[in-house]
């Protein structure tokens, strides 16, 4: 994850230019990391919440709780934005590695990086998070925990799960590998100093994306799972965000894009917020969720608001690091060191200490409403993510991978 402070306006190969780039980008790393601390947030969340599948749910007492909807509507936040951001830090720092390892070191690497823990998640680390799923309180009586009935089920608990976003980026890491051998005979391209993204570019990237959502959702709705793909419903959204990485890194747009525009980007996110996202949600509460998807007009508001909350936001969240979080510390380097493992692990992780959590308060009759329940699990679970991570990379060859 490296490039140059600027670049210069002398024309220079992309190689050249590559092995020329010495400088880290500690906004982009402890960007990453924030990311992955908030996916594990979000995981707690659709613990806690109501409504909402996962390996282990905790539901609040009360059916329909204010806490419980919150907890909800923090998920919905999370999922319009999060995952495509991760996708575009990815494909900002895909043409560099490509071009520094070449084509078939930066595939290995893919592979190694990428399809080690996917291969590890699904046959391991997947089916034991569905050990949650005999433990949820409200299954008790008529689903008990037996290793029997656990092996027997075994190979329905064979998945992506989280590791969705591990196949999808091999997937497009292999994409870009075959478009750079289709264009391998073009001269290469010069690179010089470019302007940033103009607010009419990123309005007509908002509203094309929206509406290609919009399209993609008639036949995916949000919350189908497709070939075993839990979000494809946000599939534009992510392939689109990867793709303007790898552009914004040939044009040096984390450097260069202006603090003004996240600041832009962050009034335009919230204002959409406040306009468009009441409209679809308000449905919800009368027991529809016809703005999932399925060509509903609610559905066409819905994919506009996630489309300009996720690009405000991006553009927001980029700005904002560059600025207060661009310095190396000991605490970002051992974050950022670790966010990839905690990616991986932190399914299984969340599945054994809520569960322990439920043990520790239910028999006593203690019920502390789900925000309460959440608050606590992130303050204790968030560490031990990072504490757990920290010391599987210690074992010899696994740092090589994760």
């Amino acid at each position: 994850m490296t490039i140059k402070d600027s670049i210069q306006p002398t024309e220079k190969s992309p190689v050249q230019a590559a092995i020329g780039r010495t400088s880290r980008l500690f906004f982009a790393d402890h960007l990453r990391a924030a990311l992955v601390i908030l996916v594990v947030l979000h995981h707690l969340a659709v613990v806690y919440g109501e409504g909402v599948s996962f390996w282990y749910v905790d539901p609040p007492k009360n059916a329909e709780s204010l806490g419980g909807f919150a907890l909800i509507l923090f998920v919905l936040f999370n999922q319009a934005w999060f995952m495509g951001a991760l996708f575009l830090l990815a494909g900002y720092f895909t043409p560099g590695s490509f071009e520094r390892k070449g084509s078939g070191s930066f595939l290995k690497n893919r592979l190694l990086r990428l399809g080690i823990p996917l291969i590890i998640w699904i046959f391991v680390l997947n089916p034991f998070s569905n050990i949650g799923l005999f433990l949820e309180p409200v299954r008790w009586i008529t689903n008990p925990l037996t290793w029997q009935n656990f092996w027997q089920m075994y190979p329905e608990f064979i998945g992506f799960g989280v590791a969705w976003f591990l196949a999808l980026l091999l997937i497009f890491s292999f994409g870009y590998a075959a478009w750079r051998w289709l264009n391998r005979n073009r001269p290469s391209a010069s690179i010089r100093e470019f302007s940033p993204p103009s607010y009419l570019g990123v309005g007509i990237f908002i509203l094309a994306l929206a509406l290609v959502t919009y399209l993609i959702r008639i036949i995916v709705p949000v919350g189908k799972s497709v070939l075993d793909f839990p979000t494809l419903a946000y599939l534009p959204q992510y392939l689109s965000f990867f793709i303007v990485g790898t552009i914004a890194y040939r044009r040096n747009w984390f450097c260069s894009l202006p603090s003004r525009m996240g600041k832009v980007g962050f009034v335009t996110a919230v204002v959409a917020t406040l306009f468009l996202y009441p409209i679809p949600i308000l449905g919800m509460l009368g027991g529809t969720m016809r703005f999932l998807g399925n060509g509903s007009w609610s559905s066409a508001v819905y994919a506009l608001w996630d489309s300009t909350f996720a690009v405000g936001m991006s553009l927001a969240a980029i700005t904002f690091f560059r600025r207060f979080f661009n310095e190396k510390s000991r605490l970002g380097s051992f974050l950022s060191q670790q966010s990839y493992s905690i990616y991986v692990i932190h399914s299984p992780i969340i599945v054994v200490l809520a569960y322990a959590f439920y043990l520790a308060f239910a028999p006593r009759g203690i019920d502390l409403g789900p925000i309460l329940k959440f608050g606590i699990a992130a303050v204790i679970m968030v560490p031990i993510c990072f504490v757990v991570a920290y010391l599987i990379r210690k074992i010899p060859g696994v740092s090589r991978v994760l």
